[in-house]
């Protein structure tokens, strides 16, 4: 039997792990952002048929997944192998995701993801599933910065496999987004998706203020809150 102590750490561990699973996904699903993703993918697959339109949407979404899982894995090692310290990314993350974030909110998608030349380029390829629409359109510098920030602070196997399954939900619901991209715009028309796309703008902008204040705790900077 549990008892009273046993019982509130068994809790307290539980509402730690929900907490860093929604942390997780939310910071990555943001950055992703498959609704603003909308715009581009129509114009690049104008024309395909539904079988081309589909497989760019699974080659685009298993892009995005295999390489924020790279990195998820990577992150590690690169901080070492470069010396980087944790704090220091956290604060340089904050200020990528507050950028984009920023560009969120005025309903359009940051430079970092996208371009009018890469949308361009792209419409002329046969396949531009895994670039541009893979990365860096859906995995780009934001997505990637959020994931390896999260694995700094993830010492635990179950923190990690938390991440891992985060990016995996974000890519399947970024291919169901773009294979009906069709109706989704339908549904949601384009002031609705200029809304929701400026809601999680709000969110990543809070996100990202978050993580700028994280570096500065680790840093010693200001003062930790229990």
């Amino acid at each position: 039997m549990y008892g009273p102590a046993n019982t509130a750490l068994h809790e307290l561990q539980h509402s730690t792990y929900v907490r860093f699973s929604l942390l997780a996904f939310s910071s990555i699903f943001f950055l992703v952002d498959p609704f603003a993703a909308i715009g581009s993918f129509l114009a690049i697959t104008a024309g395909a048929n539904p079988a081309r339109r589909r497989r760019m949407a699974f080659k685009a979404s298993l892009t995005c997944f295999i390489v924020l899982t790279a990195f998820a894995f990577a992150g590690q090692f690169i901080f070492s192998l470069f010396g980087i310290k944790l704090p220091a990314f956290e604060i340089a993350g904050g200020l990528i995701l507050l950028l984009i974030g920023i560009d969120m909110l005025e309903a359009k998608r940051s430079p970092t993801q996208e371009s009018s030349d890469e949308t361009t380029e792209a419409a002329t390829k046969e396949d531009a599933g895994i670039v541009p629409l893979g990365i860096p359109m859906l995995a780009g510098p934001g997505a990637i910065s959020s994931v390896m920030v999260l694995v700094g602070q993830a010492p635990n196997h179950w923190q990690m496999f938390a991440i891992i399954g985060s990016i995996a939900i974000t890519a399947a619901v970024s291919y169901g987004v773009l294979n009906g991209a069709d109706r989704v715009r339908g549904i949601l028309g384009e002031t609705g998706i200029r809304i929701l796309v400026r809601i999680m703008g709000l969110l990543l902008v809070a996100l990202a203020v978050q993580f700028f204040v994280n570096g500065l705790t680790d840093l010693g900077v200001i003062a930790r809150q229990d």
